[in-house]
C-alpha cells in the first residue's frame, strides 16, 4: 500500500513525517507500505504561548478558519458535561459553536485539495490521517463512495488508519457543516480501518465517534493510553506494527480477490481472522476502564 499521510491542525508535511517516522519506518522495513506526506493549503500562526508546541515553521491547516479563536474548541470542551455518548457530545460541542459554522467554500477548498493530492499520484490507495487530518481522510472516503455510486468513479482508497481522529464532515444546510454521527446517519465508512487514539485524550469522544461511523465487521482500534498524540515510543510503536502485520495483508488480499471477480468499485468486506490471541491485543486498552466504560456504551 501507498499510504497518504494528513498532519493535524497546525502540522505540515515535514513535521508530521517527524511525529509520524517511527511507525511508518517499521511499517515500511515489514514491507507493509511507503508513505507520502501532504499538508494543508492554509499557512497558520499558532497562537501565543504555543510557539514551540507544534514544531518548526511554516505549519498549516486543512481548513480555512483564520476568523475564528485558534483554540476556542478546547475552551468549549472544558464545558460538555462528562459520560454522555460521544455522539451526544459530539452534538453538544456543535451546539455551542452555532454561528460559527464553517463556510461550505472553505470545507469544499479542504476536500479539492487532497483529491487533486491523490489524482496526482495514482499509487495512493490508503491514508493516514492524525486529527483533523483524520477527519479530512474520513471525509474524503464517505465522498469517494458517494461518487462511485453516483457516476461509477473507481474508489482509490481501500484502508485508512485513524489517529486521534473525528467523524467525518457534510454539508447539512447553506454554510453549516456537521458532523455525521451512527444514531443520525448510519455506517458511512465502508472500507477496513484502524483507529489509534489514547484514553487521556480530551478529544476522545470524537474518535470513539468516527470508529462508529465506520463498518464494525472490518473496524478495529487500539489505546496507547496517553493523550491527543501520535505515539512514537518502542512499546506502542511495536504493538501497532504487530498488529497492523496481520490487517494489512488481509486487506490487500480481499482486494486482489475482488479485483478479479468483480468491478473495482464493489468493495468487499474484510475478514476478521479470528485469533484469539489478535483480538486480545486489538482491543488491549492497557487497562483504562475508563476507556472500556466508554466503548461498552457506545458498541
Amino acid at each position: 500500500m501507498k499510504f497518504l499521510c494528513l498532519p493535524g491542525a497546525y502540522g505540515s508535511a515535514k513535521n508530521f513525517k517527524v511525529q509520524l517516522g517511527p511507525l511508518a519506518e517499521e511499517l515500511e522495513s515489514r514491507g507493509l507500505g511507503t508513505f507520502t506526506y501532504s499538508q494543508g493549503i492554509h499557512e497558520v500562526t499558532p497562537p501565543t504561548g504555543w510557539e514551540d508546541y507544534f514544531g518548526s515553521l511554516p505549519l498549516y491547516r486543512f481548513l480555512d478558519t483564520s476568523r475564528g479563536d485558534a483554540f476556542e474548541t478546547l475552551r468549549r470542551l472544558r464545558h460538555v458535561p462528562h459520560g454522555m455518548r460521544p455522539e451526544d457530545t459530539m452534538r453538544a460541542f456543535q451546539a455551542a459553536r452555532s454561528g460559527q459554522d464553517w463556510h461550505q467554500r472553505a470545507w469544499r477548498e479542504a476536500m479539492d485539495s487532497v483529491f487533486k493530492t491523490i489524482d496526482e499520484d495514482p499509487e495512493i490507495d490508503a491514508i493516514i490521517g492524525y486529527s483533523e487530518g483524520a477527519m479530512v481522510g474520513a471525509s474524503l472516503i464517505v465522498e469517494e463512495g458517494l461518487r462511485c455510486k453516483r457516476s461509477g468513479a473507481p474508489r482509490r482508497i481501500k484502508f485508512a488508519i485513524f489517529i486521534s481522529g473525528a467523524p467525518p464532515l457534510k454539508i447539512e444546510s447553506q454554510d453549516k457543516i456537521v458532523a455525521q454521527l451512527v444514531d443520525e446517519s448510519g455506517i458511512v465508512i465502508d472500507i477496513p480501518t484502524f483507529h489509534i487514539f489514547g484514553c487521556e485524550d480530551a478529544f476522545l469522544s470524537s474518535a470513539v465517534a468516527l470508529f462508529n461511523v465506520c463498518d464494525q465487521d472490518s473496524a478495529r482500534m487500539y489505546d496507547h493510553g496517553l493523550g491527543h498524540i501520535v505515539p512514537r515510543d518502542a512499546e506502542n510503536v511495536g504493538l501497532l506494527s504487530k498488529l497492523l502485520q496481520d490487517v494489512v495483508p488481509k486487506v490487500e488480499d480481499e482486494y486482489r480477490r475482488a479485483d478479479a471477480e468483480r468491478p473495482i468499485a464493489s468493495r468487499p468486506k474484510l475478514i476478521r481472522s479470528g485469533s484469539e490471541t489478535d483480538e486480545e491485543l486489538v482491543f488491549d486498552l492497557k487497562g483504562s476502564d475508563f476507556t472500556a466504560a466508554m466503548l461498552r456504551s457506545v458498541c
